[in-house]
């Protein structure tokens, strides 16, 4: 049995390739990522290290893929510590990241939120709502704006960090160029703060809609990960393991 963890727009292509080929498992964090893997067994819910070695055990899972975001660090580091423990063979689809000329780097949350108390204006956000109760404590007088998916769960982490509901646009993405210019300019964004979530997560759009508007991007990097980068060649790849 292959487990493959979602999380990714990859991760509903992966399980499509695969339908009809090998017996696996789809599992994701929330609901809401179910909604885009039709005509599979996903199963919902957060996982431990403990509560991974357990489910690879019941399921007699002997793959695990790990195609969760980017951005969830502790989901990858938990899917291997439970591989390694398990001795269950491991595989990463890694989203390629997107370069991105002009724009302020930040290395980490951390060093984001001294630069975010260094300047002033207004700040829109496109990093999600799992951040923002860290992003409102150095708010100060400025006006920070903050794009979520339009889910119960990330709109409670708003209502929980005493967001305004000027201040949120809750919309499903990735946005065009077009699209983000008229957002940016309509909430006159001084800053654009993103991930580099890669070609699926719009981040080349976001970039260059800030450029012709004359407004500053910041991108909080993701560390580099080794993995399969092509979806193509992790099917083959899988296939082969299990002839």
């Amino acid at each position: 049995m292959i487990w493959i963890i979602g999380g990714t727009s990859e991760a509903a292509e992966l399980a499509n390739a695969l339908r009809g080929k090998v017996d696996f498992v789809v599992s994701v964090a929330t609901k809401t990522g179910k909604e885009f893997l039709e005509d599979c067994r996903v199963e919902v819910g957060r996982m431990n290290v403990a509560a991974m070695k357990n489910y690879i055990r019941i399921r007699n899972i002997n793959i695990i893929i790990d195609a969760s975001h980017p951005y969830a660090a502790e989901v990858t580091d938990n899917a291997r510590q439970a591989s390694k423990a398990t001795e269950t063979d491991y595989i990463r689809f890694t989203r390629p990241k997107e370069s991105h000329e002009g724009a302020v780097t930040m290395h980490s949350l951390t060093e984001c939120l001294h630069y975010l108390k260094s300047i002033s204006g207004t700040v829109f956000f496109t990093t999600g709502s799992n951040q923002i109760k860290h992003f409102e404590t150095v708010k100060g007088e400025n006006r920070f704006v903050y794009r979520i998916l339009p889910t119960p769960e990330s709109t409670e982490e708003c209502r929980k960090a005493g967001v305004a509901l000027k201040n949120i646009i809750a919309a499903l993405g990735p946005f065009s160029i077009t699209l983000n210019k008229a957002m940016f300019q309509d909430f006159e964004a001084n800053y654009v703060i993103m991930k580099n979530s890669g070609k699926r997560g719009g981040t080349s759009e976001k970039i260059e809609a800030c450029r012709q508007l004359n407004i500053t991007p910041v991108i909080i990097e993701r560390e580099d990960e080794t993995g399969f980068t092509g979806l193509d060649r992790l099917v083959t790849h899988v296939l082969s393991s299990i002839s």
